[in-house]
């Protein structure tokens, strides 16, 4: 093993990798057997974290063989200790963070560098696969909630462990006839706090970044896998009872499917027919003292797959496009989703050829007499084209339309029809420096109004010592998509943050430095409504802990009456104003200890008054068998008479055993006293066979509150139910 050598990271050059074919399958058994000598290796893997400019201290290999159904991946991890303790929160699926030791593969295979699938193993061979877009440019590029059919195992030995595995063609989406694709792989080691990859990546990008990825030289050019089609029925039954409605006890047997297909090896089509979207785990919940609505992401698999086609128009808190509006509503009083049925829906998405990739997409919701609701119809079309290096041009249209007569179900007029169309161009340079994107788009219905219209400019330039984000937008008063995601209308919006990153060359600090930001917002009518100015800093430490600090100056104009108590009291005057000052900082610990916690505070000045806020969490591991957590929230607000005070606490403690790579047994309880409710969601699953699970479920919401003396007291309960659901992915 090679240590302490230095490089200059421009003068290290491309390398490739050759994916050689054998003739009969591979074991996968984390064993290295025969076949893999004749492979082709990946080695001399550099250090990403806490450097960028050496080789890795604990150093790794990777190789790669192909047959006919299968392309098959071998990982060996070093390490410097013989005997060492390797770390993972559980036996679960779809692992994530800093203290997990873990191999992955990055495959992009249109090479694109804007999309790509990634595949991961732990050493204690459970599985993660996931999906990168956007070039992965941020931390939000990289979901882990797609899933699919593939066989991984790993094996611990002394001194390194072996990951062996075996994905299937038919998993993947890329063209026939294929010479190259693009390829990484990466390593967390968890002992040393070491992240590494086979082509180097700066440190200021992410780990899957994918402007960094090297060459797969296929010895034969790539073939269609065989017949690409998979069908997923579900059966499902429910029992659920709505006490405070006092209505009777509701039961039901429900069963549907979907169907995957591979119209070409980059295109696919996506059926469902009456899908069980319920969700089996409840969303987090919050303590909500904003004035606008709360972002909660989609978790639906039918969605999932190139997600970012229908989903990454216009910034985060003005998306044209939300699939949770689709037959899926929200009971704020416990935090549960209401479903509306959904008899049909069919999606089409993938790469049409080198440049082009296309989405379509229809739902039909059947109408919700109970609710008043007429059945609509929900589509979208979009297009994305790719310019340049790795930047693209995308179009789209989406509209939402009733068949039925309005009137029929409400005395007051819904839309028969809203459609929101416009235009993206995301712009990422060839060596990732400066990403951003503009975006114009409009909404128009029936009632024809002006103002509804949505713009924006976001550009990023990046270099390990500094870094610009410069953000602006324009949202007009009417631009209200039916199918959106809209947090504020009647605003332009003008915002920069400038971070300064120092790499001390000893010591247990990794990167630190300064920063400034600031953030305005207004309209024409009003001025001002809110700015914020910050002071930051951020501190990065080598074991992976975490600080920030923001030292604010904030100003808001109330233009609505609003209570920030968060209790329902009387509100502040609208054409009020506040200028306040508070701290914000969070601390995030070292996740490789058994015990691990976050810390995190926003406080100081609050309107008229003031508010100490805590937040943070607490986990313990008790590996490989699962953790216990618990996080909570305490908002203290004080406010001069005659607006409330209130003490606001959520306290949501977690139990998670993994008794095997394929039973799991999740309890998780949440008390909200802002809405006065404790949820308790109890989750029993078997993972009998790749990616198909038997869910039992149980849900109850009880009224609470907490004493004078800081104990909860429980009430009656609001509603219950208990869910039975089996789902089999099978392919054909």
């Amino acid at each position: 093993m090679i240590l302490g050598l230095s490089f200059v990271f421009d003068s290290i050059s491309a390398q490739d990798i050759q994916f050689k074919r054998v003739n009969k399958p591979i074991e996968i058994d984390g064993v290295i057997d025969e076949e893999w000598a004749i492979a082709d290796s990946a080695f001399n893997w550099m250090q990403y974290f806490p450097f960028d400019s050496s080789l890795a201290v604990n150093q790794s290999v990777a190789k790669v063989l192909f047959d006919d159904k299968n392309i098959y991946i071998l990982g060996v991890m070093y390490s410097d200790k013989k005997e060492k303790e390797y770390v993972t929160p559980s036996l679960r699926r779809d692992f994530r963070g800093s203290a997990n030791d873990n191999f992955t593969v990055i495959f992009d295979t249109f090479q694109d560098r804007t999309n790509a699938f990634t595949f991961g193993i732990n050493p204690f061979g459970v599985q993660r696969e996931g999906l990168v877009v956007n070039g992965g440019t941020g931390e939000s590029s990289f979901s882990l909630d797609w899933d699919n059919v593939w066989k991984g195992e790993a094996r611990q030995y002394e001194g390194y462990w072996v990951a062996e595995m075996a994905i299937p063609f038919n998993t993947l989406r890329f063209n026939e006839g294929q010479t190259e694709w693009n390829i990484n792989f990466y390593r967390i080691d968890s002992e040393s706090a070491e992240r590494s990859t086979w082509a180097p990546i700066p440190r200021n990008f992410t780990l899957f970044n994918l402007a960094s990825l090297w060459v797969g030289n296929w010895e034969e050019p790539t073939k269609k896998g065989g017949k690409n089609l998979s069908v997923i029925p579900y059966i499902s039954g429910n029992s659920s009872t709505n006490f405070e409605a006092n209505t009777e006890t509701k039961s039901g047997l429900s069963a549907g499917f979907d169907v995957k297909y591979g119209i070409t090896p980059g295109l696919n089509l996506d059926l469902t027919v009456n899908p069980d979207f319920s969700q089996v785990e409840v969303d987090q919940q919050v303590t909500n003292l904003d004035r606008f609505e709360i972002f909660f992401p989609e978790r639906r698999q039918f969605f999932l797959e190139n997600a970012d086609l229908f989903s990454n128009y216009g910034n985060r808190g003005t998306r044209p496009f939300f699939s949770r509006r689709i037959g899926v509503s929200r009971d704020e009083s416990t935090g549960q989703n209401i479903e509306s049925t959904i008899p049909f829906g069919a999606r089409i998405s993938g790469k049409a050829n080198d440049n082009l990739r296309v989405g379509v997409l229809s739902m039909q919701v059947a109408d919700d007499q109970t609710a008043g609701l007429p059945s609509y119809n929900y589509s979208m079309v979009s297009l994305q084209q790719k310019v340049f290096a790795r930047s693209n041009i995308s179009a789209f249209l989406v509209n939402k339309q009733t068949f039925q007569n309005p009137k029929e179900y409400s005395d007051s007029l819904y839309n028969e029809w809203d459609r929101t169309f416009g235009v993206d161009y995301n712009l990422a340079s060839e060596d990732n420096r400066i990403t951003g994107k503009f975006f114009y788009h409009q909404n128009i219905n029936q009632a024809k109004v002006d103002s509804a219209f949505a713009a924006g400019i976001e550009l990023q330039y990046s270099v390990p010592k500094w870094s610009l984000d410069m953000r602006a937008q324009a949202v007009g008063a009417n631009y209200v998509p039916e199918v959106g995601f809209v947090r504020r209308t009647d605003i332009q919006q003008l915002a920069m943050t400038y971070r300064r990153s120092i790499f001390p060359s000893s010591g247990g600090v990794q990167r630190h430095g300064p920063g400034l930001d600031f953030d305005i917002v207004g309209n024409d009518t009003y001025g001002f409504l809110d700015w914020d100015m910050n002071f930051l800093y951020d501190i990065n430490w080598k074991s992976s802990a975490r600080f920030s600090l923001r030292l604010r100056r904030q100003y808001t104009y109330l233009f609505n009456g609003f209570d920030p108590s968060g209790t329902g009291g009387l509100r502040l005057p609208a054409n009020t104003e506040y200028t306040n000052n508070l701290f914000i900082a969070r601390y995030e610990s070292d996740e490789r200890k058994k015990v691990s916690f976050n810390l995190s505070t926003r406080s100081g000045q609050y309107f008229n008054g003031t508010r100490i806020n805590l937040e943070g969490g607490v986990q313990w591991r008790y590996q490989p068998l699962g953790f216990t957590s618990i996080d909570f929230a305490y908002n203290r607000i004080r406010l001069p008479k005659p607006y409330n005070s209130s003490n606001l606490f959520l306290i949501g403690p977690r139990f998670d055993f993994t008794f095997s790579k394929e039973l799991f047994w999740t309890t998780f309880v949440q008390y909200n006293s802002q809405i006065d409710n404790v949820n308790i969601n109890s989750r029993l699953q078997w993972r009998f066979a790749p990616v198909s699970d038997i869910f039992l479920v149980y849900t109850d919401n009880y009224l609470a509150e907490m004493n004078p003396d800081g104990f909860i007291e429980f009430g009656g309960s609001k509603s219950r139910a208990i869910v039975f659901k089996m789902t089999y992915w099978l392919n054909l």
